[in-house]
């Protein structure tokens, strides 16, 4: 993915943790950057500091992507270039059982997890084919590898789907140069569980079960480069999902409901 001639990477998400993340190290790779969140002085502020490092473009696109009309707003900023890598990141839970959340929050939760995502990369893929070496990043989880748990209900679910979608167009264009690569990152330190309200609750949790956000970026970038289909960054988090497919059903089961009351809120 390292980039000779200039190329023009997307990522959503941009504003804080892994996104703002994903935008430095494409940055330095050389990728000019549109960058996509709600926060737009967040974006500024990461724009200037990408620009003054590595003299690259900046194109900044502050939209809720939970928004009915956020993905033509987006793509109206792309119709004088074509975009080459697309790094659907942008993501965040609800937290509780599903009942403590009106509907309302859970379509809003499913358009920016699943709906924006597939609007997006079907818009943008044909250029990314043109190319003959686009590069497609989906930020999944390690939640979407193991069993449904109490709390988020919809997280993980959405996260399988992710993971399952990226496989599908991995198989449908790889023929045609597409690089995908589903990104399943573990704990990671970043505002992500500040906005759900579980920083307590994870708080707790010890310290080798966390990654930094530029440990994950950098394993997934690596991953890319090597056509890897799934990524795992962290050895602990690629013991944690051989476990959940080799012991038994009950077991696996079993620890996901005790740990679940551990990093979820439930009250």
């Amino acid at each position: 993915m390292t980039a000779t001639l200039r190329s023009l990477a997307l990522v959503t998400g941009a504003s804080a943790g892994i996104g703002a993340e994903f935008c430095r190290q494409l940055a330095a790779r050389g990728h000019d950057l549109v960058m996509v969140a709600r926060r737009r002085e967040r974006l500024a502020t990461l724009a200037h500091e990408l620009a003054t490092r590595h003299r690259v473009s900046t194109r900044l696109v502050a939209v809720d992507l939970g928004a009915p009309d956020a993905i033509p707003q987006v793509l109206s900023m792309l119709e004088d270039r074509p975009v080459t890598c697309l790094v659907n990141n942008a993501g965040y839970g609800v937290p509780g059982r599903y009942l403590d959340s009106a509907w309302e929050d859970h379509a809003r939760f499913q358009r920016v997890m699943i709906d924006s995502v597939a609007e997006l990369t079907h818009a943008l893929l044909p250029g990314m084919l043109r190319s003959g070496q686009g590069r497609l990043i989906n930020v999944a989880s390690l939640a979407g590898l193991l069993p449904g748990s109490a709390g988020h209900t919809l997280y993980g679910a959405s996260k399988a789907w992710m993971i399952r979608w990226s496989e599908s167009l991995a198989f449908e264009y790889r023929e045609r140069g597409l690089g995908v690569c589903a990104v399943c990152p573990g704990f990671t330190y970043s505002e992500f569980h500040d906005v759900t309200g579980t920083r307590a609750q994870v708080a707790r949790l010890p310290r080798w079960l966390w990654m930094s956000a530029d440990e994950v970026v950098a394993a997934a970038l690596a991953a890319s480069d090597a056509g890897e289909l799934l990524c795992i960054p962290g050895r602990v988090n690629r013991l944690i999902a051989r476990a959940a497919r080799w012991l038994p059903v009950g077991v696996v089961h079993f620890l996901s409901a005790r740990e679940s009351r551990r990093v979820r809120s439930l009250d």
